[in-house]
Parts: C-alpha cells; sequence; structure tokens
C-alpha cells in the first residue's frame, strides 16, 4: 500500500511539473511593455484556455480594481472551479468565469486559480518592481500559449 501512494504522489508531482505555460505581454499606461512567463494551475479552466488561446492570441483591456488587481473581460465563460484562495502579486485568477485577473497585491475570496507569474515566483522580479511597471492605469494584456 506504502509504495502505491509514493508512485501516486510521483505521478501527481510530474503530472503539476508538465504543465502547460502562456505567455503574458503586458502593455502599460506609458506605453512600456513586457513579457512574463505564467504556469498554469493543472485545472480545468486552464486547460480550457489553452484552447481558446490555440486558436489565437487575445488582448484583454485591463483595468485597475481595488488597488491590488488588474481585470479584463474575456470574450467567453471558462468552467469555474472557485474555492477560497488567498492571493498574492503574479497570481492569475478567473472571477465569475468570464473575468481574467492579474494580482500585484494580496486579496482573499472565491475564485479559481489559472497560474502564477513565474518571474514572481522566482524572484527575477519583485513585487514592487511588478506594481512600478503595472502603474496605476489601464493595461493592455495579450495572451497566447508559450512555444
Amino acid at each position: 500500500m506504502r509504495a502505491f501512494k509514493f508512485i501516486l504522489l510521483l505521478m501527481i508531482g510530474a503530472n503539476l511539473m508538465a504543465g502547460e505555460k502562456i505567455a503574458l505581454s503586458v502593455k502599460n499606461s506609458s506605453g512600456m511593455q513586457s513579457e512574463f512567463s505564467v504556469s498554469l494551475t493543472d485545472n480545468s479552466p486552464a486547460s480550457e484556455l489553452v484552447k481558446q488561446l490555440k486558436n489565437s492570441p487575445l488582448t484583454l483591456k485591463m483595468s485597475d480594481f481595488s488597488n491590488f488587481e488588474k481585470v479584463g473581460n474575456l470574450p467567453f465563460s471558462l468552467p469555474r472551479n472557485d474555492e477560497p484562495i488567498s492571493t498574492d502579486a503574479g497570481d492569475v485568477i478567473l472571477y465569475q468565469g468570464s473575468r481574467f485577473v492579474i494580482y500585484y497585491d494580496q486579496n482573499s475570496w472565491n475564485f479559481t486559480r489559472l497560474g502564477v507569474i513565474d518571474e514572481l515566483k522566482n524572484g527575477q522580479i519583485s513585487k514592487a518592481e511588478f506594481i512600478k511597471f503595472l502603474g496605476n492605469g489601464d493595461i493592455e494584456a495579450t495572451l497566447r500559449v508559450k512555444e
């Protein structure tokens, strides 16, 4: 029985490590542009997002909300796997099935996790640098499947 549990844990870990990524190109209100890599969560909403993006990249206008997130409306709905989540800078969330959200600060609510921005998770960019880049105004974000 122990061997079975160990093998199952290895399989789960391998599946998560082999997760897909998307590229997130962001243009801020000053016209500066940067590209980030998003490691996707292993769930049906993230899988469906990848299917949508394989048809063509998607550009979203995203507005600031409550000084902790940028929110854009998807032109389609994704399945929801809402659960209580505490977010932090770099979390990419699905809200209400059709809102794509990039967090740059903390919040707690019932959301569906889509992924996390690798550059923040890996320390390549600090939270302060990310906040400064995003700025106070609207942004434009283009999502595409990472090759």
